[in-house]
C-alpha cells in the first residue's frame, strides 16, 4: 500500500477508535465550517461535513486516503452539537431524559490519487431512562463530556444513563464507525486485519 491513510480529524475519540484496527495513519485538522445549512436534513449534514472535511486534508495531501466523518445528535427530528458547556450539557441531558436520540455519523473515505470518495451515514440509537436533575449533575462532573455530541461518553460512565442502545455499529456512537470503515478501506487495498 503506497498511499498513506489520514484521519481528517483532531477529535481524540476517533483516534483512539482508528488505533483499533492497528494500521499505520497520522492526523490532519479539516478546518471547516460546520454550519448547518438553511432547512438541511442531518443525514444530508453528517454527510456532507464528512465529505468536506475529506476534502479539505486532500488539498494539502495529493495522494492518500483521507478519512472524513462527523457527528450529529437528534431529538425529536432537531439537530444538537456538542454542549462546549456545564449548562449546555445540563440542558441536553434533561431533554434527552426519558427520550429516544439518534446519532447521526457521517463517514467518508477519499482517496485523493483518484478524487473517488465512499460516503455513508451510520444511524445508532440511544434511549434514555428517566435522569433526575442530580443525576445529570453528579454524571457531568464526572466526567465533563462538553466535547462530546449528546453530552456523554459512553465508552465511559455515561453508559450508566441508558436504557437501550440499538445500531449495527457500537463504534458509530463514539463517532467513527469501524466496521463500515473496515470495509471502505479493504475497497481501497488496506488490508484489514494487517498481517
Amino acid at each position: 500500500m503506497s498511499q498513506k491513510i489520514i484521519l481528517g480529524s483532531t477529535s481524540p475519540f476517533r483516534k483512539e477508535l482508528l488505533l483499533r484496527l492497528s494500521i499505520p495513519f497520522t492526523t490532519a485538522a479539516p478546518e471547516i465550517d460546520e454550519t448547518p445549512l438553511e432547512n438541511e436534513m442531518p443525514e444530508d449534514y453528517v454527510k456532507r461535513l464528512s465529505l468536506e472535511k475529506a476534502q479539505a486534508v486532500a488539498k494539502k495531501h495529493p495522494n492518500a486516503l483521507i478519512i472524513g466523518s462527523d457527528q450529529c445528535s437528534v431529538l425529536k427530528d432537531e439537530i444538537r452539537g456538542k454542549p462546549e458547556s456545564h449548562e449546555n450539557a445540563v440542558k441536553q441531558l434533561q431533554e434527552s431524559s426519558a427520550q429516544r436520540v439518534s446519532f447521526l455519523t457521517g463517514l467518508c473515505l477519499l482517496n485523493s490519487k483518484t478524487n473517488k470518495f465512499q460516503l455513508e451515514m451510520i444511524p445508532f440509537h440511544v434511549d434514555f431512562r428517566a435522569l433526575t436533575d442530580e443525576e445529570i449533575e453528579t454524571y457531568l462532573r464526572a466526567e465533563e463530556p462538553y466535547s462530546c455530541a449528546g453530552s456523554f461518553k459512553s465508552e465511559g460512565l455515561g453508559i450508566s444513563l441508558f436504557k437501550r442502545l440499538q445500531g449495527d455499529d457500537p463504534t458509530a456512537l463514539v463517532g467513527l464507525p469501524l466496521i463500515r470503515l473496515s470495509s471502505m478501506l479493504r475497497e481501497q487495498g488496506v488490508l484489514i486485519p494487517a498481517k
